[in-house]
């Protein structure tokens, strides 16, 4: 019985993982290569592939129609807006992602850009490096407080309550959440009280979203959003850069209608060079590196691994999408 065959794509490999599934998978790996799509030699493979893995590559129905051999696909990312999920359904072709493993380092990054937002770290950094600091720092530059202020989430799923533990128990914050249900597990872990989105907006100093994007959630924060929050909030978005309606976004914080944005994903990636948002000091803007530590990165890569070959061989994956629709 010939092997199944595997593509690697976008994402390489640590070798200690390639090797494990080259030992039992055909694999073809195109890591390296950019614009996939328009890519012969990957579509010409997609033909002969049972599984693909790898992430950050739109797959839909265009460039999955001839792939008839396709088993399963396995995302090194907790997120699957990449992925036509009515398409794989139609298909029977199982979609795997990597929840859990990253929780804590979204957190931690959500929280740097909290604290780096509030006391204006980019800004007031750079004036140092630049040699600009010339005298003591007077309130022109002062920051403001994250203890004992009132912390927002919007999305309280594993990565959101994180982020409030961190500011409950840390900082002593008072957290409030916005979710489609409520968590009452939470509640009573954490002292959160759940809010309409509207209420929560006007109530709170810090709002951090960790929504998955969705049509549901595509552009959910806009001019009347950043109104509601008034002039003295932090908005710090982690999740999906189409969340955000990023020239209302950029409108807020030009007008002082909002304090700051944090921001770790954006509308498009990488960010273009003439984005207001590369030059506002009132902006800490990072390269999407949720979950971009070494240590993460590989458990990531190794979930995605052990997903892929689950899947293969006939088993149910440790961290399936779809597979409950599918009957897997």
């Amino acid at each position: 019985m010939s092997r199944k065959t595997v593509l690697i794509y976008q994402r390489p490999l640590k070798p200690a993982l390639h090797e494990r599934l080259a030992s039992e998978c055909e694999v073809l790996d195109f890591s390296g290569e950019n614009n996939l799509r328009d890519n012969a030699d990957f579509r010409e493979a997609l033909k002969r592939a049972h599984g693909l893995i790898g992430s950050s590559v739109p797959m839909d129905r265009e460039l999955l129609a001839e792939a008839d051999n396709l088993e399963v696909i396995s995302s090194i990312s907790v997120g699957v807006d990449n992925y036509d999920i009515d398409y794989l359904n139609e298909r029977g072709i199982v979609l795997c992602h990597t929840p859990d493993v990253l929780t804590e380092t979204t957190a931690d990054t959500a929280f740097l850009l909290i604290l780096a937002s509030a006391r204006r770290a980019v800004e007031l950094a750079n004036m140092v490096r630049h040699g600009e600091w010339t005298s003591s720092i007077a309130e022109p530059h002062f920051g403001v407080d994250v203890q004992g202020k009132h912390l927002g989430i919007v999305g309280m799923g594993r990565i959101g309550a994180a982020i409030a533990r961190r500011g409950r128990f840390g900082f002593n914050m008072t957290v409030s959440y916005h979710n489609r249900s409520r968590h009452e597990d939470f509640e009573q872990e954490l002292g959160a009280s759940w809010r309409e989105l509207d209420e929560l907006l006007r109530e709170c100093d810090f709002i951090c979203v960790t929504v998955p994007l969705s049509e549901a959630t595509r552009e959910m924060f806009g001019q009347r959003e950043f109104e509601l929050m008034g002039d003295q909030a932090i908005f710090v978005n982690i999740s999906r850069g189409g969340v955000v309606d990023e020239p209302a976004l950029i409108e807020a914080l030009d007008n002082g209608t909002i304090r700051a944005a944090g921001l770790d994903v954006f509308t498009t990636e990488p960010l273009p060079a003439d984005s207001p948002l590369a030059r506002m000091d009132n902006v800490v803007a990072l390269p999407h590196i949720g979950s971009a530590t070494h240590e993460t990165r590989y458990a990531m890569a190794e979930l995605a691994v052990d997903n892929l070959l689950a899947v293969l061989n006939g088993q149910r994956p440790r961290a399936p999408y779809n597979a409950d629709q599918l009957g897997r």
